[in-house]
């Protein structure tokens, strides 16, 4: 009696499945539209100094978000970030002295900031790795030096945003809250969005081999130059939302480096190269904040301490490290290659690996 064996390529096409996650994900959809209401209704539940410091979390969390999106995803470390903050809280100061609303302002200033970002790229990009960091740098401080010497916005002592004052303390509490709150969840839903995408798939091509990314065909320039202005677009937001919120820009405040040291600290504790990594690394950084600001010299002992061992036993973050023992993603940018028959829940083995023939042999398979 003979049997009809299937052809190769057929079996070798059957054998393998790709998803987006390694575990079932409908449930987060409603936990997630669930917690928005919730974060919505927030100015209703707690005191204006809380809503205070969580608006500032929401503005630290966007800064986090987009040098995650540099950084971790497309390989590019910019210790220059604040060069788009302060431009974006600039911008909102400029088009309120010409009588626009600040708040309707925050969109229009982060669209310029990322217009200013396309020229900006022309120059950083021709240098890489630490020298790409350190024009970052250089580019924070010649914005900062140009825009102190504009008198119109008040040269290098700074000016008053106009435009809100007619507004209650609560009322302009709220408001501030609501834009930071919508900022986040823009800036969440532009980085997951575009890291699902075509684009997302040539970053990570590009973070981990340039070289191979070119060869295969990527436009990498292209790639670069889109999430640099998509970056600066977010930091952009988040300066124009400090504005609004201190209601006076001072130049040496807004392009503080400070910024750029937060946002790196809490996407590396968190776990860099994940959309989770700065939420929780914002998270943990004002709850030390809030629990430690008030003895002084301790709080920054405490940030370095937990710097320093995540580093050493958690070098992939909080959450870098939590998914990789758990193999579960809240945004699944990624993708999971699973053997036939394989369970769910459980890595069949990476996209790379398989595509370079890392595989066992059948005994169907003809000899090499």
């Amino acid at each position: 009696m003979s049997t009809t064996t299937p052809p190769i390529a057929a079996t070798r096409t059957a054998e393998a499945r790709v998803t987006r996650s390694a575990q079932p994900s409908g449930w987060l959809l409603p936990v997630a539209a669930g917690a928005i209401v919730l974060l919505a209704f927030m100015p209703s539940l707690l005191s204006q100094g809380d809503l205070s410091t969580m608006m500032n979390a929401f503005i630290l969390l966007t800064m986090a978000v987009m040098w995650n999106l540099l950084a971790g995803y497309a390989g590019m470390v910019s210790i220059g970030q604040q060069a788009f903050i302060g431009l974006g809280a600039e911008g909102v100061l400029a088009m309120a002295q010409h009588g626009l609303n600040p708040v309707a302002s925050i969109p229009l200033a982060a669209i310029a900031t990322a217009a200013i970002a396309l020229p900006v790229s022309l120059l950083v990009f021709r240098l890489r790795g630490g020298y790409f960091a350190i024009a970052t740098w250089v580019v924070a401080d010649t914005a900062e030096l140009v825009v102190s010497s504009i008198s119109s916005l008040g040269s290098g002592t700074g000016s008053p945003v106009p435009g809100l004052s007619g507004l209650s303390a609560k009322s302009f509490g709220d408001i501030t809250y609501w834009a930071a709150l919508a900022v986040a969840l823009v800036a969440l839903g532009m980085a997951y969005l575009l890291l699902r995408s075509r684009l997302g798939l040539v970053l990570a091509a590009v973070r981990d081999d340039e070289v191979g990314a070119r060869s295969a065909g990527a436009r990498v320039m292209a790639a670069r130059r889109i999430v640099f202005a998509v970056a600066a677009l977010g930091c952009g937001a988040a300066g124009a939302l400090l504005a609004v919120s201190q209601l006076n820009v001072q130049p040496s405040s807004v392009f503080s480096v400070q910024w750029s040291a937060e946002m790196i600290f809490v996407t590396l504790i968190g776990g860099i190269g994940t959309l989770e990594g700065p939420i929780i690394g914002t998270i943990l950084f004002f709850v030390l904040e809030q629990s430690l600001a008030q003895h002084g010299a301790l709080y920054l002992i405490v940030l370095g301490s937990v710097a320093v061992v995540v580093a050493i036993w958690a070098p992939r973050g909080i959450w870098g490290t939590i998914a990789s023992k758990l193999r579960f993603r809240l945004f699944p940018v990624g993708y999971w290659l699973w053997a036939q028959g394989a369970v769910r829940g459980r890595e069949a083995g990476s996209v790379q690996a398989r595509l370079a023939g890392r595989r066992r042999r059948r005994p169907e398979d003809p000899p090499a």
